[in-house]
């Protein structure tokens, strides 16, 4: 069963999160990196490649290429919260940040990569993380909620000396769809939103095809199982494309696009179409803004369906300390898809960050989510048209190449 068919039979269930990669080097970034020229890892463009040095006798001899285990990078992170909702009840529509009056460990990640070069051209990735965000992001595995739960990420990548380097990664990997990414490090906000959480899947097992065209275009191509799914649900195979422009250094476009039936075994559905775009501007050196859409479409039992949603962020970083990040989305489901009720859901966040010295990320935030029809679900039974909360995160992030 996939994220959005669960959405329709448990309402306090999120389901399917959002864009953004480019080649697959770039992909594989957004796991990982953290914020570069305004813009957080998940957002920017990547089209960094190796070049080879010129031929003649006055070039100096190349550094000796580093040992395998110099090659590899360890790194990680441990992500934990408090979160009060004034609805006293479990927070619903939401990824990862759930729980209500409690201090919860969100997410606690380890992975060694080694990145493919024209030196090296054989590498791979591996993801392991535990917590409530394991959990969630496993919830609609065909395999079983269990399994590979804690293997967020794991590919092969080969590097074929074709052109400027075509990239090849087999295995499991997070989606190319998404301004937001699993790692919260990486993100603006601390909550993840609504597009994240109802419009897009979370990974995918397949192949991936990466090519750097020239430093201001790239393209990924992608043939997988489906949305969420180690094992296939079904007998037919998911296909799509990221493409990625950077026609100035302040500007960034990357769009989307994902087909393929998603539906269980033999059941009555259609083909799944997701169409996703982002735009980003680092406006100052300080300020970034983002423009983020999503439309998707299937069809379940012989009928139709549609969502669609539309985000605007933003970060302002006032000095090497503090940055502070606003965000508004809305998430229209007139036909109970993504949700379980027909009805348009909006959130407006705001989140303070604070680095500390020697790794440490401390995020308060205020969010209300509000929706035309009283679907929130307060401690007393009673429902309520919006979802306010309040909350406070600890990130502690690392790596050996730091």
């Amino acid at each position: 069963m996939n994220r959005c068919d669960m959405a329709r039979t448990a309402c306090v269930r999120t389901l399917v999160g959002m864009i953004a990669v480019v080649a697959v080097s770039a992909v594989s970034a957004r796991a990982e990196g953290g914020p570069a020229d305004g813009l957080p890892a998940a957002w920017r463009v990547d089209f960094d490649h190796p070049s080879s040095a010129s031929d003649g006798d006055d070039q100096a001899a190349p550094p000796a290429a580093p040992t395998f285990w110099q090659s590899i990078e360890f790194a990680g992170f441990v992500d934990g919260y408090y979160e009060w909702a004034f609805n006293k009840s479990p927070l619903q529509l939401r990824n990862f940040d759930v729980n209500h009056n409690s201090f919860s460990l969100n997410y606690a990640e380890v992975s060694l990569t080694k990145t493919v070069s024209e030196s090296s051209r054989a590498g791979f990735r591996v993801d392991f993380g535990a917590g409530d965000t394991a959990n969630l992001v496993n919830l609609y595995e065909p395999g079983g909620t269990d399994y590979l739960k804690y293997v967020q990420q794991a590919y092969v990548s080969y590097l074929v000396p074709a052109g400027k380097g075509l990239t090849i990664d087999f295995g499991k990997f997070v989606t190319p769809a998404g301004a937001e990414v699993i790692e919260n490090k990486d993100n603006y906000n601390y909550s993840r939103g609504l597009l994240f959480a109802l419009a897009i899947p979370y990974y995918h097992t397949g192949a991936r095809i990466g090519y750097t065209v020239n430093d201001k275009v790239s393209v990924t191509g992608f043939i997988v199982n489906g949305w969420n799914n180690v094992r296939d649900n079904n007998s037919d195979k998911t296909f799509g494309v990221s493409l990625s422009l950077k026609p100035t250094a302040k500007l960034g476009v990357i769009g989307n696009y994902l087909v393929g039936k998603e539906q269980s075994g033999d059941a009555d559905g259609g083909t799944r179409n997701l169409f996703d775009a982002v735009v980003s501007y680092a406006a100052t050196g300080k300020l970034s803004l983002l423009g983020n859409v999503d439309y998707g479409s299937d069809k379940v039992i012989g009928t139709g369906v549609n969502w669609y949603g539309v985000a605007l962020g933003a970060r302002y970083q006032t000095n090497e300390h503090w940055a502070f990040s606003p965000r508004y989305e809305v998430f229209i489901d007139d036909d109970a898809f993504a949700t379980g009720t027909s009805q348009t859901v909006q959130e407006i966040t705001l989140t303070g960050e604070y680095k500390i010295p020697a790794g440490l990320i401390a995020r308060f935030e205020f969010r209300t989510d509000f929706s035309d029809e009283r679907y929130f679900i307060k401690d007393d039974e009673s429902t309520s048209k919006s979802q306010p909360s309040i909350a406070i995160g600890l990130i502690y992030a690392f790596s050996s190449k730091q």
